[in-house]
């Protein structure tokens, strides 16, 4: 399928020992080309294609898809491929180490690193949804700003009348009609008097009637939005023009954390030079991957013989049953001559079955009588 967006991946030492150049195999070809080697478990990973049985791999040829490219240039390795792991690049489980440590893994670069070893305690209750270790956020720096005030809160929704006020234009709402139009002068928008306006002069109707209200509102409203067009909302910037703390510590993020990063076109650009475009895809995290692995699963137990008969009416439904039943008790017996004898069932004899389950079928509807009161 080329580069998986996520999916469960595994090292073989056996085929490709310390020295070696890293690769990495899918879950089916760890059981089906690599059942009896020894394994490192890599849990998933992100836009990897397996490697099994390409360049890398001298004496081995892949079993479920020989003709393979000779490398997969977008695969991104490291230690973990040799089953070495944090920044102490010691295995897992580790027979040296007697500290009672978990593991956790960086959304970044995909490492796994011992909780005493992220230069910041993990929260004791567990209750974060995913982390950044301290060499990413080096690299992705900009997330600093986004950690001071989104790391255990809820960032502040940046919104147009945010950035209204920053300049200089937002209206009080106990403003009067000629401070308005004064706002409205220096916003570069010049003021149009609307039949409304007109007829509400003529017949001295109250300019607080709801139908020019209405229509004010309206009006001002569009000229406000075309006024300020020209203003580029970006969240980073709001967050960068107040004060935060950088240091040199892993980050721990709660939930829905990258729905609030900012997509604008600076941002989005920023993103792709630092590769790390994925930031912003919800259905890249781990627990995307796995509630879709539940999903898939719950689908795969589903009943198709229930699924069909909640489709049928009443006497549909007790026909169905009958058949199946009929089946069933046939294609039992059937087998227990093979059991008793210790024969194996062959591709002809279910062939064979089913061609004199359908003529005893067709001999009993042919027999059948149909009669009408």
């Amino acid at each position: 399928q080329g580069a998986v967006k996520r999916q469960a991946l595994y090292a073989c030492s056996t085929c490709t020992p310390p020295g070696a150049e890293p690769a990495g195999i899918c879950l089916a070809c760890s059981y089906e080309c690599h059942g009896t080697h020894r394994l490192f478990e890599l849990y998933t990973k992100r836009n990897f294609r397996c490697d099994c049985g390409n360049s890398k791999f001298k004496n081995l040829q892949c079993k479920l898809l020989p003709e393979k490219v000779k490398v997969n240039s977008g695969n991104k390795y490291n230690d973990n491929f040799y089953g070495l792991y944090c920044t102490c690049k010691r295995p897992y489980p580790d027979p040296e180490d007697e500290i009672p440590d978990e593991m956790i893994q960086c959304i970044v670069c995909e490492d796994w690193f011992h909780g005493r070893h992220l230069g910041a305690v993990p929260p004791e209750s567990g209750d974060f949804h995913e982390m950044v270790c301290q060499a990413c956020m080096k690299h992705c720096h900009f997330l600093w700003a986004y950690a001071s005030c989104l790391a255990g809160k809820e960032i502040p929704p940046l919104t147009k009348a945010n950035s209204l006020e920053d300049a200089g234009i937002v209206l009080k709402a106990e403003e009067n009609e000629e401070q308005k139009k004064e706002i409205k002068k220096e916003s570069g928008v010049e003021h149009h008097d609307t039949k409304e306006e007109k007829q509400s002069e003529q017949f001295n109707e109250p300019s607080t009637s709801s139908g020019y209200c209405c229509k004010f509102l309206q009006k001002f409203s569009m000229e406000i939005a075309e006024t300020t067009s020209e203003f580029s909302f970006c969240k980073l910037k709001e967050l960068q023009s107040k004060p935060f703390v950088k240091k040199d510590t892993a980050t721990f993020w709660p939930s829905n954390w990258r729905s609030k990063l900012c997509t604008c076109e600076d941002c989005l650009k920023m993103y792709s030079e630092l590769e790390v475009q994925f930031l912003t895809d919800e259905c890249d995290t781990v627990l995307a991957y796995e509630n879709k692995g539940t999903s898939d699963q719950e689908t795969e137990r589903r009943d198709p013989l229930m699924d069909t008969l909640n489709s049928m009416n009443r006497v549909q439904q007790v026909e169905l049953i009958c058949e199946y039943n009929d089946l069933k008790t046939e294609l039992t017996d059937y087998l227990r001559r093979f059991a008793d004898e210790g024969t194996v069932v062959k591709r002809e004899d279910i062939q064979h079955f089913f061609e004199e389950f359908q003529s005893r079928k067709r001999r009993r509807t042919d027999r059948m009588q149909y009669y009408c009161s």
